[in-house]
């Protein structure tokens, strides 16, 4: 079922040429839609149990031990959900869609498949295949899709992060010769840890795939890349950029460098913890400068993702207590989950404007609640939602993350969380200047041209800050699926 989950989409993708050009938007969602209740359904046939399930494993390349190896947990379903959600909303949102209608859907598609693919990978170098081909797709919706800089903005993005994948696989050979016996099984790979006993060599496999998914998620200073691309893709291309491409970089900390390089994780756990700060903090600081609205809504990507770096820093003091690294675990992928809904949001709110003015620059808007009451009521959630405010998504990961990484007792990772606590600080500050800008401000120049939200792009946003209500007020179907990966991982990093 797995694996027919993953390549649905691509099918669908490929039969597209066959489909009437009337009939493409209403394929892509309607693929969309079942992709995302066959997620649901593994979701509950999975329950809240550990373990891996809808495993396959098939050979592939019997000379370096590599195969087919695609498998289910509590780490990949919420993000293999998050995928779908973010998609189905992303075909609903794309029904206006003029140009190249046909070339755009099944792009996305492809798309899907390939993060779906990467979020299921239980080996390293089927892990590696799909992370490439996802930066080779994103390239082509910001270069042919895109506005503004488009080319160069998609260029950066593509050297960056291709060079990203380069020294990931790196990393990843060497987690290869240093197993023994020779293998890419990422389950093999946590179960027997390689170069055990070789420090050295263990610094720098983690390097180089901490430097691989640092740009990718991205922390700073590797970060440079994102601003352009964001700034200069599609709304549905920044949704998912954002909402799911940079998971795969987090995603990849918890799923590989943490279990299989367990002594070099814990050894340089204070490193890890700065840079989770630093990101925090430099993201929250820039975002609050800018003057435009799409550029902001990037920074604080950086923001969000520091938190999750941070708390997975934070799980690496081993002496510290047990209890509160597995709690931190826990907060950095509900973040994920959580940035990936309130983000992809934001951006396609961001698109709602461009559609109407052709400008994202926060200050010619303003008073937009008169004419557009919906639009601006959604953005006010989705702002609220990313800073943090109870009974959303955004509180009950950062909470969990500030008392998973106070709560080690470590004296480092207590003044880290209370210095992280600032970032809340600055994004609130952030938010409430778009919205006294935008919203709620005297009329500027491009008021006039703003209407409120369609159709499709109400039946797009809704779901998507439903969830993140649902996750506010009722955690507990998401934290009991996480949970128990969070204990292995801790129990690996402290073994």
């Amino acid at each position: 079922m797995l694996t027919f989950v993953i390549f649905m989409p691509l099918a669908a993708a490929l039969v597209l040429p066959a489909v009437p050009r009337r009939a493409v938007p209403w394929t892509w969602i309607g693929v969309a839609v079942a992709e995302l209740a066959l997620v649901i359904a593994m979701w509950v046939a999975h329950g809240t149990g550990g373990g891996v399930s809808f495993e396959t494993n098939v050979r592939w390349i019997p000379s370096v031990r590599a195969g087919y190896h695609v498998g289910v947990d509590g780490l990949s379903l919420p993000l293999l959900a998050l995928t779908a959600v973010l998609f189905a909303a992303c075909a609903v949102y794309s029904l206006r869609q003029t140009h190249r209608t046909r070339a755009f859907a099944a792009l996305f598609l492809f798309l899907e498949t390939v993060c779906l693919g990467l979020f299921a990978a239980l080996d390293l170098l089927l892990f590696f295949v799909f992370f490439d081909l996802s930066i080779v797709g994103m390239y082509f919706v910001i270069l042919v899709w895109g506005h503004g800089d488009r080319a160069p903005s998609a260029l950066k993005f593509f050297l960056y992060t291709f060079l990203g994948s380069l020294v990931l696989l790196l990393g990843f050979i060497g987690l290869y010769l240093g197993a023994d016996p020779h293998t890419f099984d990422m389950v093999e790979l946590t179960r027997t840890p390689p170069l055990d006993g070789a420090p050295g060599l263990a610094g720098l496999t983690l390097l180089a795939i901490g430097i691989g998914l640092g740009i990718k998620t991205p922390v700073v200073p590797f970060h440079t890349w994102l601003p352009p691309a964001h700034t200069d893709a599609p709304a549905a291309g920044s949704a998912i950029l954002a909402g799911v491409m940079l998971k795969m970089g987090t995603y990849g900390l918890v799923r590989i460098a943490m279990p299989m390089l367990p002594d070099a994780w814990r050894r340089y756990a204070a490193v890890i913890l700065i840079v989770g700060l630093v990101g925090v903090l430099y993201g929250a600081l820039v975002a609050l400068v800018q003057d435009n609205v799409k550029r902001l809504v990037a920074y604080t990507s950086v923001n969000h993702m520091g938190y999750v770096v941070l708390a997975l820093g934070a799980a690496g003091y081993a002496a510290g207590d047990a209890d509160a690294r597995r709690l931190a675990v826990t907060g950095a992928v509900t973040q994920m989950v959580s940035h990936g809904l309130v983000t992809g949001a934001l951006f396609l709110l961001c698109g709602v404007l461009h559609d109407r003015a052709g400008s994202y620059d926060i200050g010619r808007f303003g008073g937009i609640a008169r004419a557009a009451p919906v639009c601006s009521g959604l953005l006010a959630v989705a702002a609220f939602a990313s800073l943090g405010l109870p009974g959303l998504s955004g509180f009950i990961a950062e909470f969990q993350i500030f008392a998973g990484t106070i709560g080690t007792g470590a004296t480092a990772t207590a003044v880290a969380g209370a210095l992280a606590v600032l970032g809340i600080l600055i994004t609130a500050g952030l938010f409430l200047r778009v919205l006294h800008t935008v919203v709620t401000g005297p009329p500027g120049e491009l008021t006039p041209r703003v209407t409120d939200v369609r159709r499709p792009e109400l039946a797009a946003l809704a779901p998507l800050l439903a969830l993140s209500l649902l996750i506010g007020v009722a955690p507990r179907f998401l934290l009991d699926t996480i949970d128990p990966l969070s204990a292995a991982i801790v129990a690996l990093v402290g073994r």
